[in-house]
């Protein structure tokens, strides 16, 4: 991924250097109900999903009624040791890892959040549109936040609408006509996973809104526990077999050894992110349109069918660390020639490096990304990547190639121009920032290789996005259609938001 990886200094790489960078977008949640503690089998199954998040992480367990919370800033290791998970009883519970898209970084705004009324601890992964309207909201029912995190608003919600239903003992009903009035007053993009007492029993709740923008996915294990999670290796590791996604607009109830209640409370309009198979999700995670790695690997091939009709020479594919390996495996594959490791990445880097001038930041992209002279020097050069946003990465990567003297560079890209901001948990820059979104649309392949350093530049369009992963896509940082309409305040401030160097624009109004 091209989020400027080396611009602001080398972020630590997640599980098998996927994805890594400054601009690492979303979180990731688990959520697990049990006959026995799940706060170790939490911690686990959290570790596989870290790549979703690295500023920090929490867990809350459900016993007896009573919520147990941790939460800090840190990696997974760092923040659930196992002396901490010990403290966490319960036979429910939930885990999280976040990368702020809004709000601070602070404390405070780790996940989950907690209420005592009704007792009940939530996370979430996605960003809301009309925070500033749920805050007004809230405060006219007395409730005050404390955090800056987004996913506090939704449990403040869902709390207020349990209580107006059941003062004590919310069932299964309370719980789906709660979460129903959720999805109609929480606007924008996201999946919840909860733990409470319903029917009297410890529950794990999940829910998506009505688009399923952010996964969710969930699954039952032999011994009748339980799953949820943003990513499906995240049951994987836990032995739990995938059942299925939690479908768009819907709620999942979920109790140890009985079969889940699922029921729909929005009309479900699936635009799923197509960003989390080009580049977030871990490649062997399962997401809706299939296996990730499969989807990648579809999407290398459609750049090869591209490719062919340009009738550009090459004799070595290359793919930019590590996302874009099966992309441009399959796009040698198709065209005949051999794909090679042209870079060995440094996986041992950490957000080690302020880098004030060029050199300095040269060096320290060459400390994260080491080129392989043999693979270069004299041969026809194609390199995948899997977006290109800033450029600014792509042309550092494109200059330190041109040194071992390739006898032509280009690039292929297995997604479309990134032209627009995404609001929906991507922590995609505003328009003005995109190089894609500078350059006019007729010659910007062209233009955009002038830039790079590269003889060409080719991306696909969105009919192969649509061709390879099926219809019912949010690629709205690629078209700019937006399930979830905002109004400019609202884009403005989640914009501002977003630039800590700047003030943070005044909330939209409700």
């Amino acid at each position: 991924m091209e989020f400027d990886r080396a611009a602001e200094g080398i972020a630590p790489p997640g599980p098998d250097g996927y994805p890594e960078g400054p601009g690492c977008p979303l979180c990731g949640f688990v959520g697990m109900v049990a006959t026995e503690p799940v706060a170790p089998a939490l911690a686990i199954a959290l570790c596989a999903i870290q790549h979703r998040g690295q500023d920090a992480a929490g867990m809350a367990t459900f016993d007896d009624g009573a919520v147990s919370l941790h939460k800090d800033l840190g990696l997974v290791a760092q923040v659930l040791r196992r002396e901490i998970t010990a403290t966490l009883p319960g036979r429910a519970g939930i885990a999280h890892v976040r990368y702020p898209t809004v709000g601070g970084g602070a404390r405070q705004d780790a996940q989950p959040f907690t209420t005592r009324r009704p007792s009940m601890a939530l996370a979430h992964n996605g960003n809301l549109t009309n925070l500033a309207e749920l805050d007004q909201g809230l405060r006219d029912r007395g409730i005050r936040l404390t955090s800056q995190c987004d996913a506090e608003p939704i449990l403040c919600v869902l709390a207020d609408e349990v209580m107006m239903r059941a003062v004590v003992r919310p069932t299964t009903e309370d719980v789906v006509e709660s979460v129903r009035a959720v999805l109609g007053r929480v606007r924008g993009a996201y999946s919840v996973v909860a733990v409470m007492e319903v029917d009297g029993q410890e529950t794990l709740v999940a829910f998506r809104d009505s688009h399923g923008i952010r996964p969710c996915c969930y699954g039952q294990r032999a011994d009748g526990a339980w799953m949820a999670a943003s990513e499906s290796v995240a049951l994987d590791v836990m032995d739990v077999p995938l059942t299925g996604h939690v479908p768009p607009g819907h709620v999942v109830l979920m109790r140890a050894g009985e079969e889940a209640v699922v029921r729909s409370v929005a009309p479900a309009e699936p635009r799923h992110c197509i960003f989390e198979d080009i580049y977030f999700a871990r490649p062997d995670s399962r997401m809706e349109p299939g296996r990730v790695l499969d989807v990648r690997a579809r999407l290398g091939v459609r750049l090869a069918a591209v490719w062919k009709r340009s009738g550009r020479a090459v004799d070595v594919v290359v793919a930019v660390p590590d996302t874009s390996r099966p992309a441009a495996d399959a796009m040698a594959r198709e065209l005949g020639v051999r794909s090679e490791e042209g870079f060995i990445k440094n996986r041992y880097t950490g957000r080690t490096f302020i880098m004030p001038d060029q050199a300095t930041r040269e060096a320290a992209l060459r400390l994260k990304l080491n080129p392989i002279d043999e693979v270069f020097r004299g041969r026809d050069v194609v390199l995948v990547d899997d977006s290109i946003v800033r450029g600014t990465t792509m042309r550092r990567i494109a200059g330190m190639v041109r040194r071992h003297e390739p006898k032509s560079l280009h690039v292929a890209i297995y997604s479309p121009p990134v032209r627009h901001p995404c609001f929906y948990g991507i922590d995609m820059p505003s328009a003005d920032e995109l190089v894609a979104g500078r350059l006019p649309v007729a010659d910007l392949e062209t233009r955009l290789a002038s830039q790079l350093g590269a003889d060409s530049v080719t991306f696909l369009t969105g009919e192969d996005l649509t061709e390879v992963a099926g219809k019912g896509l949010c690629s709205a940082c690629f078209d700019g259609r937006y399930a979830v309409s905002l109004t400019v305040e609202e884009r403005n401030w989640i914009l501002s938001d977003r630039r800590p160097e700047t003030t943070r624009a005044p909330a939209p109004p409700g």
